[in-house]
């Protein structure tokens, strides 16, 4: 797929966006302000960069997708070190589980589960290849030093299914039918629309859409 392609399905911001970007603006974390970091919320635990980054960066994706791997491998790094690192972009990741059951979904509850313990990231990028079943969850936990049991209890009886579940919903409401699926937008001002970008582009795509978005946040 190509830019060109790409610029054929910017949106105009219809209700679900505005919804999504409304919702988006209320995540500014509580640690801002001062809190702790382990009274974050739920969504703020799944954010990467500066919370007040003048652009947001939303990836709907499945442990288990090939696509979503090359994209973790290939172009997350790079996004990292040019925007997230710097302070220009804002990542926040929601599960976009495949199937209904199975490694992918028991992939997405493993991170959450990580999270409760304040090491979300650690386990999610540890996930990226490899076994995805109960075992190798809790190798990972081990070596990322939360406590086991705790974590254990969490992901056996499915804490976070309805959570999931729900950030799937989201995704199928914007239009994605595969994964991984991005949500690339402002993070204040909304005179731009979001543009919904539907597979693993590579790295030269997003880097000439948040350039973009970069110059429009500093229009007055």
């Amino acid at each position: 797929m190509t830019l060109h392609y790409l610029q054929t399905i910017r949106i105009r911001v219809n209700g679900i966006l505005l919804a999504l970007l409304s919702s988006l603006l209320l995540l500014i974390p509580q640690y801002a302000a001062g809190k702790e970091p382990d009274s974050r919320s739920a969504a703020e635990v799944r954010l990467r960069g500066n919370p007040s980054a003048p652009i947001t960066l939303i990836e709907y994706s499945d442990f288990t997708c090939g696509y979503c791997q090359k994209f973790f491998r290939e172009t997350w790094p790079r996004l990292q070190a040019k925007y997230v690192e710097t302070g220009k972009v804002r990542f926040l990741y929601r599960d976009f589980p495949r199937a209904s059951q199975g490694p992918g979904f028991n992939a997405a509850s493993a991170a959450r589960c990580a999270g409760d313990q304040g090491k979300y990231w650690p386990m999610h990028d540890r996930l990226y290849g490899g076994r995805l079943d109960l075992s190798e969850f809790q190798r990972h936990a081990a070596a990322i030093g939360i406590n086991l049991p705790i974590f254990t209890k969490c992901f056996e009886e499915g804490r976070y299914t309805d959570a999931i579940f729900k950030d799937k919903e989201e995704g199928t409401s914007l239009g994605f039918r595969g994964t991984p699926g991005f949500v690339l937008m402002l993070t204040r001002r909304s005179q731009e629309s979001p543009l919904l970008i539907p597979g693993a582009f590579p790295f030269d795509v997003f880097e000439e859409e948040i350039d973009r978005l970069l110059k429009a946040e500093s229009r007055p």
